[in-house]
């Protein structure tokens, strides 16, 4: 009966704040097509029409960062302790960083979510439906903005401004020693599995060849158009787990 009694009570905190809470706002795209810039431009007006914004990227929890440092230099990941750290980092920063911000009724701006592992690791031979187990329970965002990108053109990009780390070149699966040369074909396997979850999750396209001030432009739309997924319907586990947390907030 108590832990009955306490489900309700979790249904109803989530109900009773879904009027309140933030806006979940995800950023996705191939490297290069510009959504980091664009989380930046957006975060700066949202902050000027005097909203709360918190920024969040991948990969940076300062539980796992480290440790992923330094085994990405030293090479010595597996395809699946790959996505499996990436997974606890991004439930870390969920628990600590982004579930809070929310219910705080702060605007979360994510460059990078969710579906960068679901892309990344899906073209490193994962199955789709493990990756989705592994980052289970699922926090939705309540809007996926996708920079959409040629692999060519993200390749270009790349070769302007660096050489690619071993991992983001796809190497560990390639097999390629010329880091642009496995990026090259790596992108193109990440770019097509982008390209169909964006068909799967409907996300909202941007056009990355655009002028930045015109992306700006469609992307302030998009936001203030925005409607909540709600969080009794997509994402009640999530959430109800993180409540259960004692150091999670109840009002």
């Amino acid at each position: 009966m108590a832990r009955t009694a306490s489900a309700r009570t979790l249904k109803q905190l989530i109900a009773e704040r879904e009027g309140t809470r933030g806006l979940l706002i995800a950023f996705e795209g191939p490297d290069g097509s510009g959504k980091t810039t664009q989380r930046k431009l957006l975060k700066t007006w949202l902050e000027s029409e005097g909203q709360e914004v918190v920024s969040t990227r991948w990969a940076s929890s300062p539980l796992v960062q480290p440790l992923l440092k330094v085994r990405k230099k030293i090479r010595t990941l597996s395809t699946q302790e790959y996505s499996l750290l990436h997974a606890v980092d991004f439930r870390h920063r969920i628990e600590t960083s982004i579930l809070p911000a929310l219910w705080a009724g702060k605007t979360v701006l994510a460059d990078r979510y969710l579906f960068t592992a679901l892309a990344r690791d899906a073209a490193r031979g994962l199955d789709l439906d493990w990756l989705l187990h592994a980052y289970t329970p699922l926090l939705w965002p309540d809007l996926v903005v996708y920079f959409s990108m040629t692999p060519e053109d993200s390749q270009r990009r790349i070769a302007s401004t660096r050489v690619p780390h071993f991992y983001e070149a796809g190497q560990d699966v390639t097999g390629i020693d010329d880091p642009l040369a496995s990026y090259g074909q790596f992108i193109d396997r990440v770019v097509t599995e982008y390209q169909n979850l964006a068909v799967i999750f409907k996300f909202v396209t941007v056009d990355s060849g655009d002028a930045v001030y015109r992306q700006h432009t469609r992307v302030r739309e998009l936001v203030e158009s925005a409607e909540k997924r709600p969080w009794p319907v997509y994402s009640k586990d999530a959430v109800e787990e993180w409540l259960r947390n004692p150091k999670a907030p109840r009002a």
